[in-house]
């Protein structure tokens, strides 16, 4: 088996001599403790050494990155190639796998192959013989200086202080565009105050004076390049009729001077903003699509740098910027600010302001999950943050509806329960109805069952006038107007009739129906005694004539 070695000064090609100490492995570090025993196990076989700090630059860039240099492919056919038979033993996978597509040898890379490494390191500068030392030690310490600047050269994109410098340059612009704007305005208003309010937009503004110099010329120059037609016109009606004062050409140059300076920096600031935002799709994509890039930026420079923000969580990221109120609030005991920096977020603007802050914590969140992939993943690409933007906006159209849509499965079960809701009118039940105590009973015309048996018996009174037996006569034996009329013919006393007279009375209380059907009968039976009596006394007489 042959091993191949990676030193700052070559690249270094062994040969193993005993390949079952490949697999007692945790002994093997004692035979390395001697140079005899390193010896005894490894056997330098080839050395190829880099001519230059270029070239061993290129190599550990190369093999750093899974790639084969030319200087290796080189002595890996010289040395290599002529021993097909023999397995390569390297410490890096990428490496083995690239080697093994090239020249089709048969690479392995594992946790043994590392451990014989490092004991071949622990005693490289005697089993590499001819190199001295501080020779070595001068190769990597020059291999390191160079590595280190190439990694700066050769990812530029990832420098996030440049973000961070060109972000402070912009606000530094704009305060300082803002006071020389202000102070345009107050000094080109003493001579034309009307001009600053008719136009409104500071540009434009700057560029009308630059081109009208003194009102006395506003008639005759063109601003139609700047202006539309109706501003134009407001603009020389109101350059005639003007009540500012006189100034002199010295006055109106240095005016225009400084409107030069507006115009210069506008324009630089123009191009910073394009510089950043270049900057920022290629240092942080996801990030910068989802807030924007000058909010980005602003967090980044909060930070620190990309990794640093990456670092926080979702909560800090939503309150950066606001760390004053925060304290303030947790010194006073009251409620702690929803948002920083992330407020002038294009998401959180949209929002009516209740709903300010859930949109700034949903928002946060999806912009430490957006800065992690950006800050430690290894493809750059911006499909992340536009997924979570489509989602945010999709959260934030539910919100802004009135929560017509519920998001949660408690809001849907409420809407479904709201739907079999319908106002109705309301009717009443009237109370004085359920009781009949104290009303004279009035027969109802339209009940079937209370005027069957009353007509029944009614017939049959009718009929079987004479066959009366005094049993069914007791049994209508209820009222006291029964009673006067056949109180002689029962022949029962008073007393007694009283008694059951009470308890008749309340067993019949309750059921007012089957009173007012035994009154009907009693009618019909008081009728009954009368006709019998008029009969007899009839006979009577008929006896006594003949």
């Amino acid at each position: 088996m042959l091993v191949l070695f990676e030193t700052p000064a070559g690249y270094a090609i062994f040969k193993l001599l005993d390949e079952s100490k490949l697999s007692e492995i945790d002994n093997l570090y004692q035979e390395f403790n001697t140079p005899e025993g390193a010896a005894s196990v490894v056997k330098l076989r080839n050395f190829i050494k880099f001519d230059d700090t270029t070239e061993a630059l290129a190599a550990t860039t190369a093999a750093i990155e899974g790639k084969l240099s030319k200087t290796l492919k080189k002595a890996l056919k010289k040395h290599v190639c002529k021993d097909v038979q023999d397995q390569l033993l390297i410490g890096d996978a990428k490496l083995g796998s690239a080697i093994k597509e090239k020249f089709d040898l048969q690479c392995v890379s594992n946790s043994n192959v590392q451990e014989l490494l490092r004991c071949i390191r622990s005693q490289m500068d005697s089993l590499l013989t001819g190199l001295p030392k501080k020779e070595m030690t001068a190769m990597a310490l020059g291999l390191a200086h160079s590595l280190s600047r190439y990694k700066l050269k050769f990812s530029p994109d990832k420098i996030d202080t440049m973000i961070v410098q060109a972000q402070c340059l912009l606000d530094d612009l704009d305060k300082e565009l803002n006071n020389y704007i202000m102070r345009c305005r107050e000094w080109y208003g003493w001579h034309f105050p009307e001009l600053g309010k008719i136009i409104t937009d500071n540009t434009l503004f700057v560029k009308v004076v630059k081109l009208v110099g003194t009102r006395d010329h506003a008639a005759k120059t063109d601003l139609s390049d700047i202006l539309p037609e109706e501003l134009e016109e407001k603009v020389k009606e109101a350059a005639e009729i003007s009540m500012g004062t006189e100034i002199s050409e010295d006055d109106i140059v240095n005016i225009q001077n400084l409107c030069d300076e507006i115009i210069a920096i506008t324009d630089y600031r123009t191009h910073l903003t394009d510089y950043l935002k270049a900057r920022m799709m290629a240092m942080a994509p996801n990030l910068t699509v989802l807030i924007g890039e000058h909010i980005g930026a602003r967090l980044i420079a909060h930070a620190g740098s990309l990794m640093n923000l990456a670092k926080h969580p979702a909560s800090t990221i939503q309150i950066f910027g606001a760390e004053k109120a925060l304290f303030r609030a947790l010194k006073t005991k009251k409620d702690t600010p929803k948002y920083g920096l992330i407020y002038h977020a294009q998401l959180v603007g949209q929002c009516s302001t209740k709903n300010k802050g859930k949109m700034s914590r949903m928002l946060a969140a999806k912009a430490a999950l957006a800065t992690r992939v950006d800050a430690l993943g290894d493809e750059v690409s911006f499909e992340l943050g536009v997924k979570h933007k489509v989602n945010l906006e999709n959260k934030l159209r539910l919100l802004e509806e009135g929560n017509l849509r519920r998001i949660s499965g408690t809001g849907k079960a409420k809407v479904k329960f709201e739907k079999y809701h319908s106002k109705s009118e309301v009717h009443e039940y009237p109370v004085a109805g359920d009781s009949t105590l104290g009303k004279k009973a009035v027969k109802r015309e339209h009940s079937p069952v209370e005027d069957s048996p009353s007509t029944s018996k009614k017939i049959k009174l009718d009929d079987d006038a004479n066959d009366i037996k005094p049993k069914k006569e007791k049994k209508v034996k209820t009222e006291p107007e029964v009673d006067e009329v056949d109180g002689v013919g029962n022949g029962g006393t008073p007393s007694s009739e009283k008694k059951k007279k009470k308890k008749k009375k309340k067993s019949l209380q309750p059921d007012e129906t089957q009173v007012e059907v035994k009154e009907e009968v009693k009618v019909e039976v008081e009728e009954e005694p009368k006709s019998e009596k008029k009969k007899k006394k009839k006979r009577q007489s008929q006896m006594e004539e003949d």
